[in-house]
């Protein structure tokens, strides 16, 4: 690939204009729940001390008993804590923490955060400042795209004024389009219309829940695809311009725009499908300098297989495990080293797949009603066996409280094919009980019993025509 055969050389100038790196002494994890776990267990096994933080609320969490340090940042709500830069800063100062890794969510994606690490002479593990900005706008992502030849879907790579300038626009994308905000993530600020009174009522509305929730109601316009699936690739990038894909994960099962279930490799790529979609997303890095870890979204048309460019996660992914099993490369490792300076030791034909995982995030949650569930866990029994895997931070007797995301864990199983990792899977969360709270355990068990799942051929709509039938 030309792309390697750049960054080989490119690295090869860099490293010699370069101190020698070394790992760093202690990280201070500015997050909660499993993936500060994740991080502990990972910092551990390189031979470095971790720092817990903690609300009032996650006085008791495993997080905060396993790391070397903890300190608390605040009370409940995630504004006064978990957000509070003033307040993780000052935790890194008062334990001598020399780095922060934010895990996802949270601050992982806050520009200012990581440019106020590096003020304070703090690492910080993940993209550079730059990198960030530069992906975490989406109208100036879909530029960058754009000039780097990565194909996108008809839309504006500016955003939209005001009602009246989006239905200009819209009119020449074609109806149906989706209203998406330019500092959305996670799933929200996505809103489909299908003509132009619905855009015309449904704009400002929309505009205004964008400002309230990411600080910037900044709207733009892409054409709907009627029937996608969400593939989504994964790469690994040092700062002397190596970079690799890790191969895809397909995160179709979404409820809302919320991922419930992922795996790896997706069923509906081919060979040909996978590396085009791969030079793409290096494309994409090469074009930004791109380093660390990082994840970039595409929709897959289930009709041609055509693929388009929807937005860029600079950080670590929940879905991340699915990779790491089917690649055999510990993502959170590299993350750390990366940050810490050090180039990549794999190459792009060191990644080898011939495996398949899948993994169920299991909520604290009545699937019913879709509605949280925290309370006391009362009794647990988590699954085991080959090939199985249970990234989670919750024990009998633990408290879920209520002021977080829902999900309690994650239950990902490893196989040599797709069909032999359904029925891990299905095995497994036969064997996971959780008493005390309600869960989505059962729910997902009906997913993994569905033939459209069983045969692959479904897209993102499968939950609403599921729901409808179950």
């Amino acid at each position: 690939m030309n792309l390697e055969n750049e960054a080989k050389i490119l690295g090869g100038q860099k490293l010699m204009n370069q101190t020698t790196p070394h790992l760093f002494r202690k990280v201070l994890i500015a997050n909660r729940g499993e993936i500060a776990l994740r991080v502990i267990r990972a910092c551990r096994e390189l031979g470095i001390a971790t720092v817990a933080v903690y609300s009032t609320a996650d006085e008791h969490s495993l997080h905060v008993k396993m790391a070397d340090e903890a300190v608390c940042i605040g009370p409940p709500q995630s504004k006064l804590s978990y957000l509070n830069i003033a307040n993780i800063l000052s935790a890194a100062d008062i334990t001598g923490a020399d780095a922060i890794h934010p895990g996802y969510g949270f601050l992982s994606e806050n520009a200012e955060f990581a440019r106020l690490c590096g003020e304070c002479k703090i690492h910080f593990i993940g993209p550079t400042t730059a990198n960030i900005a530069a992906m975490g706008e989406k109208t100036q992502a879909r530029k960058i795209a754009k000039q780097a030849g990565v194909p996108l879907l008809p839309g504006t790579v500016s955003a939209v004024p005001d009602a009246e300038a989006a239905l200009v626009e819209a009119q020449k994308i074609g109806f149906p389009v989706i209203l998406k905000a330019a500092a959305g993530g996670g799933g929200r600020g996505i809103h489909i219309v299908r003509n132009s009174e619905q855009l015309m009522a449904s704009f400002e509305r929309v505009s205004a829940e964008a400002g309230a929730a990411f600080g910037n109601s900044a709207m733009y316009l892409e054409k709907y695809c009627e029937s996608p699936r969400h593939v989504e690739i994964q790469v690994l990038c040092d700062r002397y311009g190596n970079r690799i894909s890790l191969g895809e994960r397909d995160c179709t099962i979404q409820r809302r725009h919320q991922k419930l279930l992922e795996e790896s490799p997706s069923p509906i790529l081919d060979p040909q499908l996978r590396r085009e979609m791969s030079e793409a997303a290096l494309k994409l890095c090469a074009a930004v300098s791109y380093e660390n870890v990082g994840t970039v979204e595409f929709l897959v048309d289930n009709r041609d297989k055509k693929f388009y460019f929807m937005e860029m996660n600079t950080r670590i992914q929940v879905e991340h495990p699915v990779t790491e099993m089917v690649t055999g490369v510990d993502l959170v490792k590299e993350q750390i080293r990366s940050a810490a300076g050090f180039p990549l030791k794999l190459k792009q034909s060191d990644i080898q797949i011939n495996s398949h995982s899948i993994e169920c995030r299991i909520n604290a949650e009545d699937s019913e009603r879709f509605a949280p569930s925290p309370g006391k866990i009362t009794g647990l029994h988590l699954p085991g066996g080959f090939g199985v895997r249970v990234d989670s931070f919750v024990y009998d007797q633990y408290k879920v409280v209520p002021f977080y995301d829902s999900m309690i864990g994650k239950l990902i199983v490893h196989a040599g094919n797709r069909h032999d990792a359904i029925a891990k899977m299905r095995q497994a969360l036969d064997e996971f009980q959780v008493e005390g709270i309600k869960t989505n355990i059962a729910f997902h068990r009906k997913i993994l019993a569905s033939k459209k799942f069983r045969d692959g051929d479904y897209d993102t709509h499968f939950l609403e025509e599921f729901l409808s039938k179950n």
